[in-house]
């Protein structure tokens, strides 16, 4: 009889097999700060011309880096226009921040916006939520900050709320909305990625991202989940193509990158989706 680390080993090596057999898909992020409307929206437009997968956002109300008052956008207003002026792309926040607005109200805006991106077909937008972290989007708008358990509750509390609401709307979504959740917390985040994500965002290395995945794995036992349907998201960030072949062959299949204006640098956008076009 198989011992229990071999049959352990077997299934993550066909989670591997099914999540690496997935095409690999390439995001932006657009980062809202320091930039007028304008420059996003021409960005926007550059990006999907450009081949990529997903334009994402951030969900905050100040810039997260450089002048503390710079210029600054709403996430979900922003993904309602990109969602009228782009046509291939998928949209979405990377991510939201689920304490900022109530779970039914979530829910409405994510179909709203999921209709506006259909142009006669199927909507296009990504539901990235979390728990949410930066302190003064909390103490400026207030809400209440709370502790970072206490953010992961609510955030287990409302998903299932946006889910059923999901179901009662009046139209109804054109389609099972994806739910992306970012966070690599091991004891609560992944049991929420388990329980409810269409795909899981992180900034793990491999060592990292193979360890989370096995305990991924075991919340979804645990939850009744195959987790290997859930879709692997990784940071770019200051990586190589060749580590980034790594991360694939760990199970990553979405590769996200960071743009910030008004300079944007398109070039590493064609760099990347070079490669990714190279594993397709």
């Amino acid at each position: 009889m198989e011992t229990h680390s071999a049959l352990t080993g077997e299934r993550r090596l066909s989670a591997m097999t099914e999540r690496t057999a997935r095409p690999v898909r390439l995001g932006v992020q657009l980062r809202p700060q320091h930039v007028r409307y304008e420059a996003l929206r021409d960005a926007a437009v550059q990006l999907e011309e450009l081949g990529v997968d997903i334009i994402f956002n951030w969900d905050h109300f100040f810039p997260l880096y450089g002048e503390p008052d710079g210029e600054h956008f709403e996430s979900w207003t922003m993904l309602a226009a990109l969602a009228e002026q782009t046509h291939r792309v998928e949209i979405g926040a990377l991510v939201n921040c689920n304490s900022y607005r109530n779970p039914s109200l979530q829910a409405d805006m994510a179909r709203t916006i999921d209709h506006i991106s259909a142009k006669g077909g199927t909507g296009r937008f990504i539901f990235g939520t979390g728990s949410g972290w930066f302190e003064r989007d909390y103490v400026e708008y207030g809400y209440e900050f709370g502790t970072a358990g206490s953010r992961l509750d609510d955030l287990a509390r409302d998903l299932p709320i946006i889910r059923s609401r999901w179901e009662v709307l009046n139209p109804r979504p054109t389609r099972e909305i994806p739910i992306l959740i970012g966070g690599g917390g091991e004891r609560k985040t992944l049991r929420i990625v388990a329980e409810h994500a269409d795909i899981w965002h992180s900034f793990s290395d491999v060592p990292t991202l193979e360890r989370k995945l096995g305990i991924l794995s075991e919340h979804g036992a645990a939850v009744g989940r195959d987790t290997s349907e859930i879709e692997v998201s990784v940071e770019v960030r200051e990586r190589t193509p060749e580590q980034a072949d790594e991360l694939h062959a760990a199970g990553a299949t979405l590769f996200t990158l960071g743009l910030g204006g008004p300079d944007w640098n398109f070039e590493i956008v064609r760099e990347w989706v070079s490669w990714r076009d190279g594993l397709r």
